[in-house]
């Protein structure tokens, strides 16, 4: 039985062969010709943002900052089966064609590396290890630290970085073989889940909840009015956000929008996509680290109220090292016990001291006063 606090952060270093690299000589033919052209156009150099850099950045932050409670598993990759669940058949046939060879998917940019889609097999079979150790009562939570990333590939397309949707293989899996009727997702990436919302769309044991950057953003989809359609209709809950939208905002809408909703739903599970550009250092919006540990406490207490407290996040984007480090670090705190703070009044305390040690500088004494 797992302590009420555990977590499990699993990490397998096979995601690291994922190295795409804009100078590489890729495959010939029209995608290679058009994204040359893109890069071309650029006034600045251009690096592949999604590297291997980025955990290694988190690893060291806990190697530095060690997490009392914090275990680490290795993960497994995923097999066809289980990708098949929520990707095609001629989409699992094409990138199985790119094993080993450089190439171009898409004009998002999108490319892998001889090592690629090893990577993403373990990535996504590893998101599936870490709902396995909540479901089996080893961990009340855990955290799979992955990559590529998943939740902008779609059923039969790689976009955004990401080759397989490594939340929706989890939940779909959850579903088939470990007896959940209803999963809960919550992305709070800076970018809608365009891949997550079409793969469950219609489905009515599915819910997305999605706050983001409102559209023209990347991936320009995620509108207010887009909420499923047939049976599903409901289950897809899309909050979009104004540029510099921080901490208030999203916790107004936890409060009001996140919690009715699975109040509504009644959850088995609850996942999360978590990225961690919204930190206003990925110069997207303005969630703070406070910010992102109140939300990881509410979803606590969400999976404590619907589905014996079985909470399981998922390593989306975030591409400045030091805030995608230290996020992920903040919310396995809170994971492990941790109390939140309250965002917004971080340094209220000291400011309050500061003024009363510098008052009397800039404030006559009153002669009269006794």
């Amino acid at each position: 039985m797992a302590e009420p606090n555990s977590v499990i952060a699993f990490y397998d270093e096979r995601v690291l062969s994922h190295q795409p690299d804009g100078e590489a000589s890729f495959l010939p033919g029209r995608m290679d010709r058009r994204i040359r052209q893109l890069l071309a156009s650029l006034n600045v150099p251009w690096k592949y943002p999604e590297h291997a850099g980025r955990l290694g950045a988190i690893l060291n932050l806990l190697e530095l900052e060690p997490i009392p409670g914090l275990r680490f598993k290795s993960g497994k990759p995923a097999i066809r089966e289980q990708l098949g669940r929520v990707h095609t058949s001629s989409y699992l046939d094409h990138i199985y064609e790119l094993r080993g060879k450089n190439a171009w998917l898409d004009v998002d940019t999108t490319a892998v590396s001889a090592g690629s889609v090893d990577a993403a097999e373990v990535a996504a079979g590893t998101t599936i290890a870490a709902v396995e150790a909540v479901m089996q009562g080893r961990s009340k939570s855990a955290f799979a630290l992955v990559r590529p990333p998943g939740h902008h590939a779609e059923p039969v397309r790689a976009r955004g970085f990401c080759l397989f949707n490594n939340v929706a293989v989890a939940a779909a899996h959850a579903r088939a073989e470990l007896g959940c009727e209803r999963v809960l997702i919550v992305d709070w990436d800076a970018h809608h889940a365009n891949g997550t919302q079409d793969i469950f769309w219609a489905d009515p044991d599915v819910m997305l909840f999605d706050i983001h950057r409102a559209s023209p953003f990347y991936p320009g989809t995620g509108n207010l009015e887009d909420v499923g359609v047939g049976l599903g209709e409901g289950t897809t809950v899309n909050v979009p956000m104004p540029a510099g939208a921080g901490d208030r905002a999203y916790l107004r809408a936890f409060e009001d929008i996140l919690i009715p909703a699975a109040d509504w739903f009644q959850p088995d599970l609850i996942l999360v996509s978590a990225g961690f550009d919204p930190h206003p250092f990925d110069l997207a919006l303005n969630v703070s680290y406070e910010g992102f540990a109140a939300m990881t406490s509410m979803l606590q207490v969400l999976a404590k109220k619907h589905c014996d407290g079985r909470l399981v996040f998922v390593l989306e984007g975030g591409y400045h090292l030091l805030s995608l480090s230290r996020g992920v670090r903040t919310v396995l705190e809170v994971l492990a016990g941790a109390a939140a703070p309250e965002p917004g009044f971080i340094g209220v305390a000291e400011a309050k001291a500061a003024a009363d040690f510098h008052r009397r500088a800039f404030v006559a004494d009153d002669p009269d006063a006794q």
